[in-house]
C-alpha cells in the first residue's frame, strides 16, 4: 500500500480551484492507482500540503497534493509532554456525524425505562459469546436509562451463516424478539428480505474501524471495544 505513484495530470489548474478542486484531483488520481478500493472524501490535515484520505472498510491514507506518494499510518501532533492523536479525534467526529445519519427503522432498538439518559450503539454478532453476554446485561442497561440500539457487524462477513441468521432478525415481524432467539441459540423462522441493512452496517462496522464484537460507539463518536459488564458502562456513561 505504501507506494510510489507516478501520475502526468497537471495540478496548477486544480489549485487556482481551491481545495476542493484539488481534493477531487486526489480521488481521481487514487482511482486511477488503484480503482478497485472505495475512497471517502479528501480532508486536509495539520500539517500543510498534506491531505488524509480513507479507504472504506480499510486503512486511512496520507498524500501530498502531487498523490506522488502515499503514507499508511497515523498522525500525532506534538505537544509538551505529550503526543496527540490526531486521527483518533478525526474517527471519533467521523463516527459521531454518520450515526447521525443512520434511520432508527434499521437498527434493533432496546429503549430505555423511563427517561432516556443515554443512547448506546452496539455493533453485534449473534454468534458471539460476549455479545450474548452484553444482551443478558440490556434489561438492567434499559432500567437504568440506557437505550440499546443494535447495529449488525457478522464477523464471518457477508454471505456467512451467521449472516444470514442476521438478515433472518432484522426481517422479522418482532425484531427484537428474533435478535434475542438467535442469541439464545433458538432457531427463528423469518423470510429474508431485500432491504434488509445488514451489509450495509457491516460494511459501517468496518470504517468505524470495528475489528470485534461487541463493539459500543458511543453518541459522541467514541468507540468501546469488547464487553463492559453494567457497572463499567454505567460509569463510562456518567450514569
Amino acid at each position: 500500500m505504501c507506494a510510489l505513484f507516478a501520475f502526468s495530470l497537471p495540478l496548477a489548474a486544480a489549485e487556482k480551484g481551491g481545495n476542493e478542486a484539488v481534493h477531487q484531483v486526489i480521488i481521481e488520481r487514487l482511482q486511477t492507482a488503484r480503482p478497485d478500493f472505495e475512497y471517502g472524501a479528501v480532508k486536509d490535515t495539520a500539517m500543510p500540503g498534506i491531505y488524509q484520505v480513507q479507504i472504506l472498510g480499510g486503512p486511512l491514507l496520507y498524500t501530498d497534493a502531487e498523490v506522488a506518494h502515499i503514507v499508511v499510518g497515523e498522525m500525532y501532533r506534538v505537544l509538551p509532554g505529550q503526543f496527540v492523536n490526531l486521527v483518533e479525534a478525526d474517527r471519533v467526529n467521523f463516527r459521531r456525524d454518520e450515526l447521525a445519519k443512520l434511520a432508527k427503522k434499521d437498527m434493533i432498538i432496546f429503549p430505555a425505562k423511563g427517561t432516556t439518559k443515554a443512547i448506546i450503539n452496539v455493533f453485534t454478532d449473534v454468534d458471539c459469546g460476549y455479545c450474548r453476554k452484553l444482551h443478558e446485561d440490556v434489561p438492567e442497561l434499559n432500567k437504568h436509562g440506557v437505550e440499546v440500539r443494535y447495529l449488525a457487524f457478522p464477523r464471518a462477513g457477508v454471505g456467512s451463516p451467521t449472516y444470514n441468521k442476521m438478515v433472518q432478525a432484522w426481517c422479522a415481524a418482532d425484531k427484537g424478539q428474533a435478535l434475542t432467539d438467535l442469541k439464545d441459540g433458538k432457531i427463528v423462522k423469518s423470510r429474508a428480505c431485500q432491504d434488509n441493512p445488514v451489509a450495509a452496517q457491516f460494511k459501517l462496522g468496518q470504517a468505524f474501524d470495528v475489528t470485534g464484537t461487541p463493539s459500543t460507539i458511543l453518541m459522541d463518536g467514541t468507540l468501546l471495544g469488547g464487553y463492559r459488564p453494567v457497572k463499567d458502562m454505567l460509569e463510562i456513561l456518567g450514569i
